[in-house]
Parts: C-alpha cells; sequence; structure tokens
C-alpha cells in the first residue's frame, strides 16, 4: 500500500516568511519519507477549515498548519492567534488527526523571520516533525 502524502496548509500573508516555513516543513517530510502536497489559504483563520475539509477525504496521514500573525494595532491580533490555535486543536482531539502547528504568533516580523528561518528556529520544521509523530503514534495505537 502507498504511503498518504502529508498535507501543508499554509496562509502565504507573509510571503518571505511563508516562504521559509514551507522550507522547512518541506524537507522534514521527504527526510521522513513522505511526499508533500501543499495548498493555500487566505489567512490563519482559513487553515483549520480548509484540514477539516482534507480530513473528511481521508487522502493524507498528517497536516501541517503555517502561516505568521503580527501583533498590530486592535485586538484582532488575539482574535486571530487564539481562534486558529484551538480550531487546529479541536481538529486534532475530535477527529484524531495527526496535525502540526507551525503557525507563528510573533509581536514582530523580526521574531517571525528567525523562527521560521530553517536555519534558526524551523519552526516550519519542527511542525511537520510533530504532525509525523502523532501520526506515527497513530499507527501504533491502531495496530496495537
Amino acid at each position: 500500500m502507498t504511503q498518504k502524502p502529508i498535507l501543508i496548509v499554509l496562509s502565504p500573508y507573509y510571503k518571505d516568511i511563508s516562504d521559509m516555513l514551507v522550507t522547512g516543513a518541506t524537507v522534514a517530510v521527504t527526510q521522513a519519507g513522505y511526499a508533500a502536497e501543499i495548498i493555500t489559504v487566505p489567512g490563519a483563520l482559513e487553515i483549520p477549515p480548509a484540514i477539516s475539509l482534507a480530513i473528511v477525504s481521508e487522502r493524507y496521514t498528517g497536516y501541517v498548519a503555517l502561516g505568521c500573525v503580527l501583533r498590530g494595532e486592535t485586538t484582532h491580533y488575539d482574535t486571530v492567534c487564539n481562534e486558529s490555535a484551538r480550531g487546529l486543536m479541536q481538529l486534532a482531539t475530535w477527529h484524531h488527526a495527526a496535525i502540526g502547528n507551525g503557525i507563528l504568533t510573533c509581536e514582530t516580523e523580526a521574531q517571525a523571520i528567525v523562527r521560521a528561518d530553517p536555519k534558526q528556529g524551523n519552526k516550519g520544521g519542527e511542525a511537520a516533525i510533530a504532525a509525523i509523530r502523532l501520526a506515527e503514534i497513530k499507527q501504533q495505537m491502531e495496530q496495537a
């Protein structure tokens, strides 16, 4: 049986940061022996619904949520950070889905660049590794 790919759901709102996150994630996914598929959505709040639709398709081993939210002048930052994280956690627990959360929530663009850069924080790679590890645990539990 062919191994199902890992789906990367990306909000490319901050393109340079998103590009680094995707680089880190795709390297981690391919090094683990999986194929990566990437879809984009407008913003971080659209990532959980996109993953929800993908879960229903049963086409993927796991899911990597990637994006960046920077604090602005309004409370919108808090809403986006909290609701995107809550949405991912609910999907993971309710649907037993292997989801790695790589949505950066930073005060400044400089902080986000350090975290996204594969040579520094590599949070995209870390999120992919988390999704893959959760998928492995799920598979172990299903075989037990």
